[in-house]
């Protein structure tokens, strides 16, 4: 499964850029799923449903399925957050997994960078990543996209993956 990765500090249009990004490469006819890397508070599930109930109960998994979609709950329950490698063999065959977050792991990235933020770029000490999409003029010894460029950040990292 061919893997690329929208890395980059908080408020620096990570997101935005991923949506755009599996817009512009779906309509191109290629088939695209995503990893989101979030907070340890977050919780798809809401108090008083029933999913949320079996979770509150005790389950281990609690698979919630309509004619529309399902989705698969999993608690830790104390247990390490599994590595990426793990979560991804979870996920059916796609021609491309966009991975958002997961600044530390190893494959290939493009850094959203807004100068606003006042962060750092993170590139310089990473090599694993490839290009900065940014709203402002920088010098960089990586590519360098307008991070509104959605469809040139997307033919950059359809050639990096081969396709």
């Amino acid at each position: 499964m061919r893997i690329y990765g929208i890395t980059g500090w908080k408020n620096a249009g990570k997101t935005g850029l991923m949506e755009r990004l599996v817009t512009e490469i779906t309509r191109r006819g290629f088939t695209v799923s995503t990893l989101k890397h979030a907070h340890h508070h977050f919780d798809v599930d809401q108090p008083g449903k029933d999913s949320h109930r079996h979770r509150t109960a005790g389950a281990q998994e609690v698979l919630l399925a309509s004619s529309n979609r399902w989705a698969l709950m999993s608690e830790l329950r104390d247990a390490p957050e599994p590595p990426l490698a793990e979560l991804l063999s979870k996920l059916a065959p796609v021609d491309l997994v966009l991975v958002e977050g997961w600044k530390r792991d190893r494959h290939p990235k493009v850094e959203a960078w807004r100068a606003e933020t006042g962060n750092p770029l993170i590139a310089p000490n990473d090599d694993t990543i490839s290009a900065v999409a940014t709203d402002t003029q920088i010098e960089s010894d990586r590519r360098v996209f307008d991070l509104n460029d959605t469809p040139a950040i997307a033919d950059f990292i359809l050639s990096e993956v081969g396709l």
